[in-house]
């Protein structure tokens, strides 16, 4: 396969995910019971399988690993805290300001994945 349709594939995967994370994390903010959309059940799923795959396809391509290269060591340990954060931030019953809380900082660990993903640098070419 071409490095360059997997780079695409896993850049729009990526953006995919990333908003649909923002909608459902701000639909859920905003009180709609988003969860009866199986569209928003499931989609996030199939894209973050997607956006997984091709991550692995991508380092087994440039040969540069996680705990050996430092900017994707960040970004494993950025993608763990989103995931975290994330769950925690979509969890029913959450009370509103700890909901926020857990959302922007996911949001935050998402920002900085992009960042480091953009520099390949953990201190975002600082």
């Amino acid at each position: 396969m071409d490095y360059f349709i997997v780079k695409d594939v896993h850049m729009t995967c990526a953006a995919l995910s990333i908003g649909l994370f923002a909608l459902r994390g701000g639909l859920q903010l905003a009180g709609v019971a988003w969860r009866r959309s199986m569209l928003l059940r499931i989609a996030p799923h199939v894209i973050d399988t997607t956006l997984l795959t091709a991550a692995l396809w991508l380092i087994s391509q440039l040969h540069q690993y996680p705990f050996v290269d430092g900017w994707l060591t960040a970004k494993f340990v950025a993608l763990v805290a989103y995931v975290l954060l994330g769950k925690l931030a979509l969890r029913q019953g959450q009370p509103a300001r700890r909901a926020w809380g857990f959302y922007l900082a996911a949001l935050f660990c998402v920002a900085y994945i992009v960042g480091v993903a953009v520099t390949h640098s953990p201190l975002l070419g600082l």
